[in-house]
């Protein structure tokens, strides 16, 4: 199932952005972690594919909360998040990266709440690494997942 989010449906949803141009997630599964009889709360596994780096997908787990705010879109997420970053086609980078970047968030609250997931350049061992965090925008959160991706032998990542 893919879906892409407007500016209106960011105000009352989850949103994923990928730079500057609208992501399309595709839920690839979810398990419910706690029952409610309006919702429940549940573990759900996203992929999105790097918008610049063809043939990269990285597998988001998030914590969504259930209940009426859930469904209504206002609840804040949990800020427990995981990310597996994999070649799943023939790498085609599409331009110049910056060393570091960030890829994509996503809302884990109806405003204060982000996750971010950014690439850095490791040129040395010419790898694209992906790190997953959250903020607020009063306090962010130490809790963190990183993940990386060689490149395949003969690729060399371009750099601005």
């Amino acid at each position: 199932m893919k879906r892409s989010l407007t500016l209106a449906a960011a105000l009352a949803a989850p949103v994923a952005i990928f730079g500057a141009g609208i992501a399309h997630a595709e839920e690839i599964a979810s398990v419910n972690t706690n029952f409610r009889f309006t919702g429940s709360d549940r573990v759900t596994v996203e992929a999105y594919d790097d918008p610049l780096v063809e043939g990269v997908t990285c597998y988001v787990s998030l914590a969504r909360t259930g209940g009426v705010k859930g469904t209504l879109g206002i609840a804040e997420d949990p800020t427990e998040a995981s990310i597996a970053c994999r070649q799943v086609a023939p790498i085609k980078i599409a331009q110049p990266l910056k060393q570091k970047t960030d890829v994509f968030s996503a809302g884990m609250s109806f405003i204060f709440k982000t996750l971010h997931v950014v690439r850095v350049v490791d040129t040395k061992r010419n790898t694209l690494v992906y790190l997953t965090y959250s903020d607020r925008i009063a306090t962010g959160s130490a809790k963190n997942s990183v993940t990386a991706v060689p490149m395949p032998e003969g690729t060399t990542i371009p750099m601005k």
